[in-house]
């Protein structure tokens, strides 16, 4: 269903330190170009019908302002919203310590009439750096990274899009390469960042056996 290799290739990613009202978060980044007008691409992030198809039901005010709830997932309020080009959301999976804090940013810049460059980035401040220690950036960048194909399905498919069967290919073996795949751009985009690469790997071994657990033969 899809070419695995240009998928992983097709997304910058990028780990940075990022100042916030909380402190210091880390930022994971992602950047990647799609063949659609700008408005097309904020319309399919930011209108629930469409937002649904491709990603998950969201209930709530879609507004600046407004709250939101992810179906199964995080919820929070809109920061900002400047359409075509920005918008931000409080981030809030589960119940926050203290001190966190959880925030995603959408850019989208156009390329011309028909392509656009959209940009996601993703920082939290955790009180407690167990995940972080243990994951690394890839528990997070995976998740998005397989949003990030679904997304891109969607926009190129428009109405022919079957999200039932983008689900079904999320459990097939294609899938898991996937996943494999992008957790260990994730753990070269860790390196990057700074962390030694020993350290790296382990992160990188953990987030693969959380997404990709190994198979049992019968």
């Amino acid at each position: 269903m899809t070419d695995i290799v240009d998928q992983i290739n097709a997304v910058h990613r990028q780990v940075r330190d990022t100042e916030t009202p909380n402190g210091t978060g880390r930022s994971i980044i992602m950047r990647r170009t799609y063949d659609a007008a700008a408005d097309d691409v904020w319309e399919a992030c930011t209108d629930a019908e469409r937002l649904g198809r491709w990603f998950l039901p969201v209930t709530g005010e879609l507004k600046l302002g407004g709250r939101y709830q992810l179906e199964g997932n995080a919820g929070g309020e809109v920061l900002r919203c400047e359409p075509p080009r920005l918008l931000r959301v409080s981030w809030i999976l589960g119940e926050l310590k203290e001190g966190d804090l959880g925030e995603v940013e959408v850019r989208l810049t156009p390329q011309g009439q028909e392509r656009t460059v959209f940009e996601l980035e993703h920082v939290a401040v955790m009180a407690d750096p167990t995940f972080w220690n243990t994951f690394g950036p890839g528990a997070t960048g995976v998740g998005w990274d397989l949003a990030l194909v679904s997304f891109g399905w969607y926009l190129a498919q428009g109405e022919a899009f079957d999200r039932e069967a983008t689900q079904a290919w999320s459990e097939s073996e294609e899938a898991r390469k996937y996943l494999a795949a992008s957790s260990r751009a994730w753990g070269e985009a860790n390196e990057a960042y700074g962390t030694p690469a020993e350290t790296a790997a382990a992160m990188t071994t953990a987030t693969t056996n959380f997404y990709v657990p190994p198979t049992i033969a019968p």
